[in-house]
């Protein structure tokens, strides 16, 4: 009997992505190399990346205007990356303090630059996210945790982090992002 992790994260995979991927690791596509030891800059990786941008940009029905990004690690890594590459001494971004982990994302974002937070849920003990607060136009971009998974809130809705939720809901990806 399987024991199936039903903990945020990782999900059940099935048999055959076990198999498929076991036998991509001894042999790519007839290779003559595994998986694991094929160059990131050989054509044979290139391609392994161009048709998941094709299969990502069909399934969410991501225009060809926004740009894709395959990024390592989670959204503990986002909440440097984000602030790094958008924040500087004189630049501000606002923050909604929903949780831990927007927490953790305003705590990061304060070491590259001056952080707006709009609102926060702490006075409630994160019970439910704001609805109500205004981002000001000049400020590089706007974070939140929409999915709250320790205290249970959900919001719909910027850089955001749905990285526990991105294919599981059908989310309007283009209502955000420029």
């Amino acid at each position: 009997m399987r024991i199936h992790n039903f903990s945020a994260g990782p999900a059940v995979l099935p048999d055959f992505v076990y198999n498929k991927t076991a036998d991509a690791i001894r042999d790519y596509n007839n290779t003559g190399l595994s998986l694991l030891e094929t160059s990131h800059r050989s054509v044979v990786f290139a391609d392994i990346l161009t048709e998941a941008e094709a299969l990502l940009r069909e399934l969410k029905s991501i225009p060809q205007e926004y740009t894709v990004l395959f990024l390592a690690d989670g959204a503990s890594q986002h909440f440097v990356q984000i602030p790094l590459n958008l924040l500087n001494n004189v630049t501000e971004a606002s923050f909604l303090d929903s949780g831990v982990w927007a927490s953790k994302a305003i705590n990061e974002a304060r070491l590259d630059g001056k952080v707006n937070v709009v609102a926060s849920g702490k006075d409630d003990e994160y019970r439910s996210i704001p609805t109500d607060f205004y981002i000001p136009e000049d400020n590089t971009h706007f974070h939140y945790t929409s999915n709250n998974t320790i205290y249970g809130t959900n919001a719909i809705g910027c850089a955001k982090n749905i990285c526990t939720r991105y294919m599981r809901y059908v989310i309007g990806n283009f209502e955000f992002g420029n």
